[in-house]
């Protein structure tokens, strides 16, 4: 069954939901403008249920189909929160807000999603219930686990969820998944380094920090060459170094380092949490200095399903005709907090040959929008089929 006739006919409205988003982004989980909207367009839309508040800002609602002689459940979330960049594009609608812009297309996803609801509803053409999941803070707020924390996979009983993310340089509308691990755990830390600060002409009296953090920066890769196994994937990449004194001719008292560490499954995630902290201060040690470090787990490694990843790629080919496999992505995903609770499957859909997600000139590809709903509404359709 390929794209669905009806998201042909929807798509000048849709695209003008998704271009008013983009216009008016919000970020993690001061979604205020844009969780309304969703509500309001939800009830417009005639759904059984409309629960606001979930997660702090997320909002659920229910379909219900014409029968539910099945009894399944099944949930479907997009996110809705945008970033903080300034916006680079020269598109008629870009942001109005200044240091905020939807440069992840979670306005399209938003969109896409709000589309195969108002089909939904209006068709009702499955056996079961569908859980529309509008979700905020996915840009490193955690706004999934604060949804599952708040009990929404037992209160409405979902017991499979399905999420979908825009794919730059992919064909658009085309798809991609892979089962198991797809996305990595990605964690933070923070290192502060102590030495002696002093003057730069007199570098024999101090213990200076900017030669200490050179070498644990260095030291840090060898995470990934010697102490990992070479076959499992993990990326330490150091990405702020700030020293005490901007001076010429200081040698700074303090440097601190942050950075993030990813890695696609829990034994290599302790591994490199463990190393990180003995290389470190093994490192600081070495040349006298002092080192704290602080190590923040955040978003698990994001693992589909088999049974779950098996049929979304069914569904997938049967809208466009095909869906490849996926590459492994050490990008985080906090989908992975509602895979942990329940199975289910993520998918890519192609973006086209636009800019990179997380770009300043990126722009969701309005394009993507009949396969994106079309794969949603069949998830439905045919893991509930009519009775």
């Amino acid at each position: 069954m390929p794209v669905k006739n009806r998201f042909a006919e929807l798509l000048p409205e849709i695209t003008a939901w998704r271009r008013d988003l983009h216009e008016h982004p919000e970020i993690l989980f001061e979604t205020h403008r844009t969780s309304k909207i969703v509500a309001d367009k939800l009830k417009e839309f005639g759904c059984d249920e409309i629960v606001t508040g979930i997660g702090r800002t997320g909002v659920v609602g229910v379909i219900k189909g014409k029968s539910d002689t099945s009894g399944k459940v099944v949930g479907l979330r997009a996110d809705m929160d945008a970033l903080p960049i300034h916006e680079q594009t020269d598109v008629p609608y870009k942001s109005k807000t200044d240091g905020a812009m939807h440069a992840c297309g979670h306005d399209g996803h938003t969109a896409m999603l709000l589309g195969a609801a108002k089909y939904l509803a209006e068709t009702r053409n499955f056996d079961g219930t569908v859980v529309v999941i509008f979700q905020p803070a996915e840009e490193g707020g955690g706004g999934g686990k604060e949804m599952c924390d708040d009990g929404m996979m037992d209160r409405w009983n979902i017991q499979e969820v399905y999420g979908m993310h825009n794919w730059p340089g992919m064909p658009a509308g085309q798809f991609a998944i892979r089962s198991g691990a797809f996305f990595a755990a990605a964690d933070q830390f923070e290192i502060e380094i102590e030495g002696k600060g002093g003057h730069a002409a007199k570098p024999q009296e101090t213990i200076d920090t900017t030669v200490v953090a050179s070498h644990v920066v260095l030291a840090l890769q060898t995470i990934v060459s010697r102490n990992a196994n070479p076959v499992d994937q993990v990326v330490v990449s150091v990405t702020s170094f700030e020293t005490s004194s901007k001076a010429h001719n200081v040698i700074p008292q303090r440097v601190n380092l942050r950075g993030t560490v990813r890695t696609l499954n829990a034994e290599t995630r302790d591994l490199a949490e463990k190393r990180l902290t003995d290389v470190v201060q093994g490192t600081a040690a070495t040349f006298g200095a002092k080192a704290k470090v602080d190590y923040m787990r955040g978003y698990p490694v994001m693992v589909n399903s088999e049974d779950q990843t098996e049929f979304a790629m069914e569904v997938a080919k049967s809208v466009s005709g095909n869906c490849t496999h996926a590459p492994l992505v050490m990008g985080g995903e906090d989908f992975a907090f509602m895979l942990e609770e329940r199975p289910g499957a993520y998918i890519l859909v192609g973006n086209g040959d636009t800019a990179s997600v997380h770009h300043p000139e990126y722009n969701f590809n309005d394009d993507a929008i009949p396969a994106g709903c079309s794969w949603w509404a069949e998830i439905v359709e045919q893991r509930m089929p009519a009775a």
